[in-house]
């Protein structure tokens, strides 16, 4: 396959049986990603996806790519070492609630401090579904499962709020079946850096329509408000929008007159600003629409570019002698034991 070959959906598939649930979310988003790829004019054989465990970790089975289906958690350090043997390659990272932020909520802490050149694919569906439905980190107060049969009393946590606080330097919301979720991973693609992505995902059997108020058609309007740089912060057809209130400094709803929404003051779209990125991801729902798109954008330097630049410098004028280093600090001779006395 030379450069000026022209890639499609097909160069992106497998061969292998696509085995989700019937209906579940996970369908969507891996079909979303193979339409995607030969968008961003990467070629496969330079491409690698590295997933940990849960339903979304079946991911680089189905697509025509390098992968890697590693353990739980551990995903980001497995990714790491990829990126760093070769800076080359495009890393994904495919993760769940329960695999990023549980078990692995240190590793994915790290690689978003770190800012590796990289982009986190976080299927949210609210609930540990490979493993029959025990609640997860994300699940709401009140979720009836296996684990918690008279409901969870644990405080969610907030995948796009742990990711601002670790650090992270891109940070996205979508949802599976979204129109616009190619347009969010072209985005993520496009950042340099650790690009986080939350996708909101139905889990067809032990969550089913946990996020219908806001994801099925007859509540889109009123419950989603797409973020794009530059633009005012409106939807519901541009009746409402979100304001700042600066004698408390916290969002609020606003109506929106005659499309007049500066006179409503009505915030335009900075993804510059981290403060308001914080806001959008802590404003609850109900009372608000959903933030959707692209939150937070503001690209800083790479952990694997330092990397690569550190070992350059050091090797400067050196040459390379194995023996030598083995040989190097001190050494022992391992004889016969004295007999005793």
């Amino acid at each position: 396959m030379n450069e000026m070959t022209k890639l499609s959906i097909k160069d992106f598939e497998t061969d292998q049986e696509v085995r989700w649930c019937p209906g579940c979310g996970d369908y969507a988003i891996l079909k979303a990603v193979q339409r995607t790829m030969p968008e961003l004019g990467v070629r496969p054989e330079n491409v690698v996806f590295v997933s940990g465990i849960g339903c979304s970790s079946r991911f680089p089975y189905y697509m025509e790519t390098y992968g890697f289906h590693t353990i739980h958690g551990r995903a980001p350090a497995v990714a790491t070492g990829v990126k760093l043997a070769n800076p080359e390659l495009d890393v994904w990272i495919i993760t769940g609630d329960g695999d990023a932020l549980s078990i692995g909520g240190n590793h994915t802490m790290h690689v978003l401090r770190r800012n590796l050149d990289c982009q986190i694919l976080l299927f949210n569906n609210e609930i540990y579904g490979l493993t029959k439905g025990q609640y997860s980190p994300t699940s709401r107060v009140g979720t009836q499962s296996p684990s918690t049969p008279f409901g969870s009393v644990d405080r969610p946590a907030r995948p796009c709020a742990f990711a601002l606080g670790s650090g992270a330097r891109f940070v996205a919301r979508a949802y599976d079946v979204s129109k616009q979720l190619p347009d969010v991973l072209k985005a993520a693609h496009a950042h340099k850096g650790a690009s986080f992505v939350e996708v909101f995902q139905n889990c067809i059997v032990y969550n089913k329509d946990v996020f219908a108020d806001f994801t099925e058609k007859k509540n889109a309007d009123v419950g989603q408000l797409w973020l794009e740089d530059g633009k005012p912060m409106l939807y519901d057809k541009g009746t409402k929008g979100l304001r700042l209130n600066l004698d408390h400094l916290h969002l609020e709803v606003v109506d929106v007159v005659d499309g007049d929404w500066e006179a409503a003051g009505v915030l335009v779209h900075d993804v510059r600003n981290r403060a308001v990125a914080h806001m959008l991801v802590e404003m609850p729902f109900g009372a608000f629409p959903m933030a959707l798109g692209v939150l937070y954008n503001d690209p800083a330097p790479t952990f694997d570019s330092a990397v690569v630049e550190q070992n350059k410098a050091t090797a400067q004028g050196k040459v390379a002698d194995l023996q030598k280093l083995v040989s190097k600090g001190q050494t022992w001779t391992v004889g016969k034991q004295p007999e005793p006395a």
